[in-house]
């Protein structure tokens, strides 16, 4: 009895229409969410990745928006890293900055938020209050209302002299200036207790009975049971706000005038960058500062990332 037997050629068309047929089918199954996603994939193409791409080129070249780019190769990182003392203070401000305000911004978040978890009276209503200054604090209004309080005439001042303390300028002294800063960025501190106050309430309440009844004290407890468990939302808003006091620039520019304060006390490399971009005309090197601060936030970001095996727990 003979067996027919289809030629490879045959066989691999075969395979072929199927595969192309299964690709026609899947398509027309997601069309309706390609076409929603439609928006989103023109804004990212168009105004992200795009803009993102030419910055690149940008970078590479010096342009001043008045003539055509005329290609330098890293001429603009060379400057940066050998003969542009600017940058250097505005790196060690913006470090400064981030090292001094992401832990307090999220120690004082987590001790408000572990209040609030006690189950206090009118708690939406507190819960309403604190976040408000998240969203106030990154406008001009409240950048204005915090360079009045802190001038040498303000309320701050007004408020010391009342015990007689004779204060200084805050904004024009180099030596507080960044820590007025400092201190409205803790102000804004509703966001991250938000987050945290969910995190506490999905810790079970048997894990601190129990613990209480092994004698366990509340700050045992504390770093024993709250800080493991809620160590995956630390690690969360530690990036989030991490890459938001490396993109500050607000504050910075509002308190000290666009110049960067007294001896560039205030100077934040967000600051630094409009200063050349849009004070200088310097396009080239403000998209090669851009890039050098993408690369500073990339390796915050990996670097969080890796250490998460030493102190994040999840919960299996």
């Amino acid at each position: 009895m003979a067996v027919s037997e289809r030629s490879p050629a045959a066989a691999g068309n075969g395979e072929s229409i199927a595969l192309a047929r299964s690709y026609r089918e899947a398509f027309r199954r997601n069309a309706p969410g390609y076409l929603f996603l439609t928006p989103w994939l023109i804004g990212f193409f168009c105004l992200t990745l795009g803009p993102a791409l030419g910055s690149l080129y940008l970078s590479l070249t010096d342009f001043d928006l008045l003539q055509a780019p005329n290609f330098v190769g890293f001429q603009n990182y060379i400057r940066m890293a050998t003969a542009d003392p600017k940058f250097i203070s505005a790196i060690r401000v913006t470090f400064l900055y981030v090292i001094l305000s992401v832990p307090l911004k999220l120690g004082f978040a987590l001790a408000v938020a572990m209040m609030l978890n006690r189950g206090i009276k009118g708690l939406p209503v507190y819960r309403a209050v604190f976040y408000l200054p998240s969203l106030l604090g990154a406008s001009v209004a409240i950048a204005v209302l915090w360079r009045q309080l802190f001038a040498a005439d303000g309320m701050v001042n007004s408020m010391l002299a009342v015990f007689g303390i004779e204060g200084p300028s805050w904004i024009s002294n180099p030596r507080y200036s960044l820590y007025t800063l400092v201190v409205l960025s803790v102000w804004q501190f509703g966001s991250p207790m938000i987050i945290f106050l969910a995190g506490l309430r999905q810790i079970p309440v048997d894990m601190y009975e129990a613990a209480s009844l092994d004698g366990a004290s509340a700050r045992r407890q504390f770093w024993k049971i709250t800080l493991p468990l809620l160590s995956p939302v630390i690690f969360f808003n530690c990036v989030i706000q991490t890459i938001e006091a490396f993109k500050a620039f607000t504050p910075a520019f509002i308190v000290s005038g666009g110049t960067g304060g007294p001896i560039n006390s205030t100077l934040f490399y967000t600051l630094y960058l409009y200063q050349e971009a849009f004070g200088n005309f310097r396009m080239g090197y403000a998209s090669a500062l851009a890039w050098v601060l993408v690369i500073i936030i990339a390796i915050f970001t990996a670097f969080s990332f890796l250490s998460t095996r030493y102190w994040v727990h999840y919960d299996e």
